[in-house]
């Protein structure tokens, strides 16, 4: 008879019971409460199960036979990705770490270890990934970190310096049901893409998005969604589709704002009292400091649209209550400032900040629950400790400094210096799957003494990495999750035993620190159930100041789930301004909206002046590469998986064509190269090449190719530079530069490609099986 159990968790991608059958996990109920559970909850189990999964320590054949960078092959990661490993044992695996970092931090010192390990790894707050290597390396001696992200890293940059803080970015923002009633026109830069909100960082126990994209559609509001993919406001039926040319986005506001001003439609009233600069913004627009006004036939040349559509929607949206939203794609371009910076003017011209349904709010559709109020409170963290080395990169800027130590470079009004960093320490993120220009990267990755990676599955990154630690998954230990919409902790049991050696990053981490002297400072005597225990009781501590009542940790645990008290009354970002900016000032230094910004202006970058500006990106549609380059390329989110992750599970594989990622393409565009559904491109540039499967549909502007990130990077030629990546991963092609000084931020869908039959046969998909083991 079966061993049937059942264990409580969940994961970025919502909460669940999976059920395990003879110590496999078989299927999974969600949440009670969830209206629209995704299919990831499955692939996330057997994604578990899946031969991709590392099941000893491993290192680089090259590297421990010359003995590592101490030995006769110092310095030299050439063989990175194209040699066999060598399975050890854990004892041997932790003893070679432990000698690398010391030896690295003795003779170079602590900057010269980089451990900005970026990625979402884990939903858990004690086996969050991130925080157990910079609780081991602070303790160490130290390491170079990283600011920032990936997913909105110039608007993170600077919306503090115009509205205050990151809210208007990361939320809370201006909530679905306020626009369901309050909205007249929704106007969406970059959509409102349903696919991402099946996801959220702490977990997300509903999934309300397609329920109030749903009400918006049949409650009246007017929806106008500009930018190339038009599903991107699939469930949004009737709105208006204006397909921009990609990048152009500030162009168009600019039109709209031009039209605004030159038919008397802008609001001065709340100019003056709740914003500041616009007089120095007004020049601009109106060409008085170039010679060329901002008008609308002058966006719709650059637009590639009718300059009537500009006009008329600038009517449209001054003439009732609107809510302008944008994309954070529309920020991971060159100059990605810009359209947020312009979208805020232009919300603050209409004047509707701070009323119910109307202003701007970033994000919408870019996480799951993003426009549900949500309480605070606090949540159990694992403490990571100080960090005694001061050293710090912009996060995206990591090839830069793996080509250039030394070098300096401008971020936010400083000027720092890149380390020279001789160890890499990945835990818990794909750098092969987020960072831009592969070929770049894995030039710079290749200088590097010694890389380090804990990985569950052979991904790119573990295939490139020199030392390869076995870890577990979320459904392999015990934790705590903290979902933010709704509020609330959730246990995460421990569902699977751990498959080979795989063991905790906490515990590998323990280990090695035992080696090292601090085993006592690293684990403060607690072991997993403990150190929850231990975290859960402090938060519940903290919540009990502010009056906010929790269980025990023993009745948390049993029953799986504690929830704090939702709001009664929905979200208005910039309320509470609106109603009194003397007694509510925003935290700039103004106390307004800065439509110009002082501190900006001052910091003299030539890529982000005071104000909001057209600022042509460096690859569009419009410039004299796209002669040699015809197709804009979109890099969005993936629908079958997190980013990277999953990408060995069901879901994933499943949508693939002949093992290949989808690319979308207008007909006119296939007809014109002859390709139909199915057929098998390659997809290149001046940076790189991969292969994609054709999709041919009308849902995508003329002139566009669409190609999701995240699938594996699988080179043809394991090891060898510029080799075609024969899996469909669009980071061969997107472009590796600063969105601008300020930001720094990753510039990702600034990017121009073309396209061809591929007619060589079709290379077998490698990069979701075993590597070669001597």
């Amino acid at each position: 008879m079966a061993d049937r159990r059942e264990f409580k968790t969940g994961g970025h991608w919502g909460l669940f019971t999976i059920q395990v059958e003879d110590g496999m996990g078989v299927g999974a109920v969600p949440y009670p409460t969830d209206p629209n559970p995704p299919a990831l909850i499955g692939s996330a189990i057997a994604a578990n199960h899946h031969q991709s999964r590392i099941l000893k320590p491993m290192v680089r054949q090259g590297w421990l036979e010359d003995g590592g960078p101490a030995g006769k092959g110092a310095g030299t990661g050439a063989g990175r990705g194209g040699e066999a490993f060598v399975p050890v044992s854990w004892d041997e695996a932790t003893k070679l770490v432990a000698d690398e970092l010391v030896r690295v931090r003795d003779n170079h010192g602590p900057a010269s270890i980089y451990a900005g390990s970026y990625g979402w790894a884990s939903a858990g707050r004690l086996h969050q990934a991130q925080a157990t290597l910079k609780r081991f390396l602070g303790l160490l001696g130290g390491f170079t970190n990283s600011v920032g992200n990936y997913s909105n890293g110039a608007a993170s940059v600077l919306m503090p310096h115009i509205t205050g803080s990151g809210q208007i970015v990361n939320g809370p923002l201006t909530s679905w049901s306020s626009i369901v009633e309050h909205t007249e026109t929704l106007l969406c830069f970059g959509g409102v893409p349903l696919k991402n909100t099946q996801i959220n960082h702490g977990g997300l126990p509903e999934h309300d998005d397609l329920h109030w994209q749903k009400r918006i559609a049949q409650s009246g509001v007017k929806v106008v969604y500009v930018g190339p993919l038009k599903d991107d406001v699939a469930e949004l039926t009737g709105a208006d589709w204006i397909a921009v040319r990609p990048n152009t986005d500030t162009a168009f506001m600019l039109g709209l704002a031009h039209t605004l001003v030159a038919e008397g439609r802008h609001d001065t009233a709340f100019l003056a009292r709740y914003c500041t600069g616009f007089e120095k913004f007004l020049p601009y627009l109106m060409g008085d400091t170039d010679g060329r006004p901002k008008d609308a036939a002058w966006a719709a040349a650059i637009c590639d649209i009718d300059a009537a559509i500009i006009r008329d929607l600038a009517r449209t949206i001054a003439g009732g209550r609107t809510m302008i939203t944008a994309c954070w794609s529309l920020q991971r371009a060159d100059h990605g400032e810009q359209p947020y910076w312009m979208a805020v003017t232009l919300a603050a011209m209409l004047g509707h900040m701070g009323l119910p349904g109307g202003g701007v709010g970033f994000g919408y559709g870019c996480l799951g629950g993003i426009g549900t109020p949500r309480s605070r409170a606090s949540t159990p963290r694992l403490p990571t400790g100080a960090n005694p080395c001061r050293d710090y990169i912009p996060v995206a800027r990591v090839t830069d400094m793996l080509l250039n130590p030394g070098a300096e470079v401008d971020f936010n009004g400083k000027r720092l210096t890149y380390p020279d960093v001789h160890a890499i320490y990945w835990c818990g993120g794909n750098p092969f799957h987020h960072h831009q220009d592969i070929n770049r990267l894995l030039e710079g990755w290749r200088r590097i003494d010694t890389v380090i990676v804990h990985e569950p599955f052979w991904t790119s990154a573990a295939r490139h990495a020199d030392i390869v630690l076995p870890c577990t998954t979320t459904l392999e230990r015990n934790d705590i999750g903290a979902a933010s919409v709704p509020a609330m902790l959730f246990a995460m049991e421990k569902a699977l035993a751990p498959p080979g050696e795989a063991r905790n990053d906490f515990d590998i981490f323990a280990q090695m620190a035992d080696r090292l002297g601090f085993g006592e400072a690293y684990t403060e005597g607690r072991d997993e159930m403990e150190w929850l225990r231990h975290m859960y009781d402090v938060a519940r501590q903290q919540n009990a100041e502010q009056k906010i009542d929790m269980p025990d940790f023993d009745e948390f645990w049993d029953r799986g789930y504690v929830e704090f008290p939702r709001p009664d009354k929905p979200v208005v970002l910039f309320d509470s301004f609106r109603n009194d900016p003397e007694a509510k000032p925003l935290k700039t230094p103004s106390g307004k909206i800065e439509i110009y910004s002082e501190t900006i202006a001052a910091f003299g970058y030539d890529d982000c002046p005071g104000h909001a500006a057209w600022l042509a990106p460096a690859e569009w549609l419009g410039a004299d590469k796209s002669r040699d380059f015809p197709f804009h390329l979109i890099s969005n989110q993936p629908r079958t998986r997190l980013h990277g992750q999953l990408d060995s599970g069901p879901v994933s594989r499943e949508s693939k064509i002949l093992g290949r990622e989808p690319l979308w393409i207008h007909p006119v565009d296939a007809a014109a190269r002859g390709l139909a559904d199915g057929d098998i491109v390659r997809v290149f540039n001046d940076r790189g090449a991969c292969l994609a499967g054709i999709v041919v549909t009308d849902r995508i502007r003329h002139g566009v190719v669409q190609l999701a990130t995240g699938a594996w990077y699988d080179p043809l030629e394991p090891g060898v530079p510029g080799t075609l990546d024969i899996h469909g991963n669009p980071n061969m092609l997107t472009l590796d530069k600063g969105t601008s000084k300020l930001a720094q931020a990753p510039a990702s869908q600034t990017a121009l490609v073309d396209i061809e039959l591929y007619l060589d046969v079709l290379p077998e998909i490698m990069v979701h099986s075993q590597p070669a083991v001597v």
